[in-house]
C-alpha cells in the first residue's frame, strides 16, 4: 500500500498545534504557513499563519487514518465525491514550492460566492463582467448584467 495526502478540517486557530501533535506522532504533517504583516492601531507586526485556514495536509495509509483522531480539535477529513480528498504528489510539491519560494509578496485565497464579480475568460462571453448568482461542484451561475441574461459556466473559464 502507498501513503496518500489527505486533507484534515480542524478548528480555527488550531492548525499550528495540531500539525506539531501529529509530527509528534510521527505522522507526516504538512501545514503550509506563510507571514504577514498585521496591523493594529498602534504597530505593525509581521506574524505567520496558515495559508489554509482550518486545514492541515497529512500523509498516511487508507487503514491509518483513524489514528489523527486521537489529537483533539480535528474534526473531519475533507471529502470529495463521498471519499476522503487525495490530494496528488505533485500538487503537494506545487504546494511546496510555492509556499517556500520568497517571491511571493502577495496572496488572496478564497471560494467563489454568490454576489461575488468575475471576468470570463474563455469562449465567446470572454472578458465580460459577471456576476456568481450560485455555485455548485465545478459550475457557477453567472448574471450578465450588460446582456440581460444568466449563463450556466464551468468554474475554470472564470478568472
Amino acid at each position: 500500500m502507498t501513503k496518500n495526502w489527505y486533507v484534515l478540517y480542524v478548528k480555527p486557530k488550531n492548525e499550528k498545534k495540531i500539525a506539531d501533535r501529529l509530527h509528534d506522532m510521527n505522522i507526516e504533517v504538512y501545514c503550509p504557513m506563510i507571514t504577514e504583516v498585521k496591523q493594529w492601531s498602534d504597530r505593525k507586526k509581521k506574524v505567520r499563519s496558515p495559508l489554509f485556514k482550518s486545514y492541515v495536509f497529512v500523509r498516511l495509509m487508507d487503514n491509518e487514518r483513524q489514528l489523527v483522531f486521537d489529537v483533539p480539535h480535528i474534526v473531519r477529513y475533507l471529502f470529495w465525491l463521498g471519499k476522503p480528498a487525495i490530494v496528488r504528489p505533485k500538487e503537494m510539491e506545487a504546494l511546496k514550492h510555492w509556499v517556500s519560494n520568497d517571491d511571493v509578496q502577495e496572496y488572496h485565497v478564497s471560494a467563489l460566492a454568490p454576489g461575488d464579480r468575475v471576468s470570463i475568460k474563455k469562449g465567446v462571453m470572454k472578458n465580460q463582467e459577471a456576476i456568481i448568482k450560485e455555485v455548485g461542484g465545478n459550475r457557477a451561475r453567472l448574471i450578465l448584467p450588460v446582456l440581460g441574461v444568466v449563463l450556466n459556466m464551468k468554474i475554470r473559464d472564470l478568472i
